[in-house]
């Protein structure tokens, strides 16, 4: 039975940070900006066949060759560099403050746990202000693997110096929850993005339409 953590753990990209502002950049860049969805899950898919052959490769450099592919190889490295400058003006998504603020009003840490580059993480949370909620950003570089590897989850307990029940971890993806389930961790999903969650998956502790119903329900948790 699962209980109340003591810190809950965000995944970024998709789940706070919002990649919409995107579109426009792709289409300066000659793409149609329909593509948005399917250049992140290109991503996510190379990042962790990589990390299954045994090989890493940094989110930056990975979503830079996903563009060109996506291009055939039509597209100018200012174009590249366009898009990928959009990621520093990403804006934070509608319900992750109003989440963040409830679960740290309730005395609970929270950290971010991301693929992406620690810095860039840092320097979006500073730009969002939603840094006066997280007290740490813990990056799968440390690692050099892509969640949801176990090693990741395992890494993330090790530098918070916790057990795993007293750890939850959030996110939109289906599959970081698995992962992070497979590692004994509470889990939180929000339904905003993927709206169903896969029967292949280990279903999560708490489900909500979004961030804020996720947060409620963690709190609605037993006492340890």
């Amino acid at each position: 039975m699962p209980s109340r953590p003591q810190v809950v753990a965000f995944d970024v990209v998709q789940t706070l940070m919002s990649l919409e502002s995107m579109r426009e950049r792709l289409s300066v860049a000659g793409l149609p900006g329909s593509i948005l969805e399917r250049w992140f899950d290109r991503i996510l898919r190379d990042g962790m066949a990589l990390t299954l052959a045994g090989d890493y490769v940094r989110f930056p450099v990975l979503a830079a060759s996903g563009l060109r592919t996506l291009a055939s190889g039509d597209i100018s490295d200012d174009a590249v560099e366009h898009v990928m400058a959009g990621f520093a003006e990403a804006h934070e998504q509608p319900d992750a403050e109003s989440a963040m603020r409830m679960l740290a009003g309730a005395g609970i840490s929270l950290v971010c746990l991301t693929n992406g580059p620690a810095d860039s993480t840092q320097d979006f949370l500073t730009r969002t202000t939603l840094d006066r909620f997280v007290d740490e950003v813990i990056s799968v570089e440390d690692v050099r693997l892509w969640k949801p590897a176990g090693e990741v989850y395992a890494h993330a307990l090790r530098r918070l110096g916790r057990p795993a029940e007293e750890v939850a971890m959030v996110a939109v993806h289906a599959w970081d929850c698995h992962g992070a389930r497979r590692a004994g961790l509470t889990t939180g999903w929000a339904g905003r993005l993927e709206t169903h969650f896969p029967e292949i998956f280990e279903k999560p502790d708490v489900m909500g339409e979004d961030l804020i119903e996720v947060a409620r329900g963690l709190l609605a948790l037993p006492a340890p």
